[in-house]
């Protein structure tokens, strides 16, 4: 029996991660810099890991509130209130199992089969796949590449909406680019979503690592109250917690049903002791995360400098996040030369065809490192294209 054809269409097509892959072949080899995946080398802070344990230690283990605890909601709006300057109600959030299950909620609600989403391309690989998985289709907007960084045309966005389009996802600061849009910018797609009745699905993660100031431009910086935007968020990347799979939904308050009920019948809740944690992030984390920043700040200039003196690398500083995303001249086939670079160099890194649409020539560097190991793993690199 073929039991592989019986399953739905969508998931049958769901494609395999080109980054995993690469994962894959080099994990485990000794004396490996893995710049792969985006995540830094430190573990969760032991201010957030001691909340969560004293939770789980005093029974903290039932059922919860599907839209989150009352105090992560509230810490959540203090948080946003702190970094946006401007007062946020508990009622315009939600807690989520990861920004990736964000992401999923926020499809489930605007957009199935038969629709379209715009996103901007070369992306991080995970939205168009989980748009596909759930019958609609992702159409990629392609970023522009020149010496002074990626820029995106709004007129390219209008161009690529048709009746089907739902909603446009936009992700600023980029994963994997380093774009980061400017209020302009912002403010131009926002006007277009307005004009055609769609959604915006705004995926700010990186807002706080940014390079040209205390934070990134955000659309909640140009938005009126109604608009229609969607904010999908996670605890993985400020407070050094990819693993606990913890994040948030920033909402109208209008929608606060809908999407308790899509928390109801996707994961029935986020542990109770993990947001506990994520309360301890929210509240504690300031200075936690603005040392990291300076570091990954440190680490692009690092990397930055060291590539393009090897003369062979196309390689604009990003403004935002803490990937280097670069050509190397001659080399075509990334996803091969990424196997290379882990069985020559001992560097694992991330090939530019993971993230579609414009980013084939490309390579992803995470930087979100020691100084010494990202010092290390760029001399590898730099003398692997030297040695071509």
């Amino acid at each position: 029996m073929n039991q592989l054809s019986h399953l739905r269409v969508e998931a049958q097509r769901a494609p395999e991660s080109g980054i995993v892959a690469v994962m894959s072949h080099g994990r485990g080899r000794e004396g490996l810099i893995p710049l792969w995946a985006g995540e830094g080398d430190l573990p969760t802070p032991a201010f957030i890991s001691d909340a969560a344990a004293s939770s789980l230690a005093a029974g903290e283990t039932f059922y919860t509130w599907q839209r989150g605890i009352p105090e992560l909601r509230a810490a959540l709006a203090r948080y946003y209130g702190r970094h946006f300057g401007r007062t946020f109600a508990p009622e315009e959030f939600i807690a989520t199992n990861g920004g990736m299950h964000a992401i999923q909620l926020a499809l489930d609600a605007v957009a199935g089969h038969g629709d379209e989403v715009i996103y901007l391309s070369p992306a991080w690989p995970n939205f168009a796949a989980a748009a596909g998985i759930a019958g609609a289709t992702p159409v990629p907007v392609v970023l522009d590449a020149s010496g002074n960084g990626w820029t995106c045309e709004v007129e390219k966005i209008a161009a690529a909406i048709t009746p089907a389009t739902r909603a446009i996802f936009v992700n600023t600061p980029s994963n994997p680019t380093g774009w980061t849009a400017d209020r302009g910018t912002l403010t131009a797609i926002l006007d277009l979503a307005r004009e055609r009745g769609l959604w915006i699905v705004a995926d700010e993660i990186y807002s706080l690592f940014y390079y040209g100031g205390t934070r990134a431009p955000s659309f909640i910086d140009v938005m009126e109250p109604e608009d229609r935007i969607i904010f999908v968020n996670s605890f993985s990347k400020n407070w050094a917690m990819t693993g606990w799979r913890v994040g948030w939904l920033k909402i109208h308050p209008e929608l606060q049903q809908v999407f308790e009920n899509l928390m109801q019948y996707s994961i029935s809740g986020v542990p109770a002791f993990l947001q506990k944690g994520a309360v301890a992030a929210l509240d504690e984390g300031d200075a936690f995360i603005a040392e990291q920043v300076e570091r990954a700040r440190a680490a692009r200039d690092i990397v930055c400098d060291r590539l393009r003196s090897t003369g062979r690398v196309e390689l604009s500083p990003p403004a935002g996040a803490f990937y280097a995303f670069f050509k190397i001249d001659g080399v075509e086939d990334t996803t091969a030369a990424a196997f290379d670079i882990i069985d020559r160099a001992n560097v694992g890194l991330a090939p530019g065809t993971a993230f579609g649409v414009g980013g084939e020539s490309y390579f992803r560097f995470c930087f979100h490192r020691r100084l010494d190991e990202v010092e290390e793993a760029v001399e590898r690199l730099a003398h692997w294209i030297e040695s071509r």
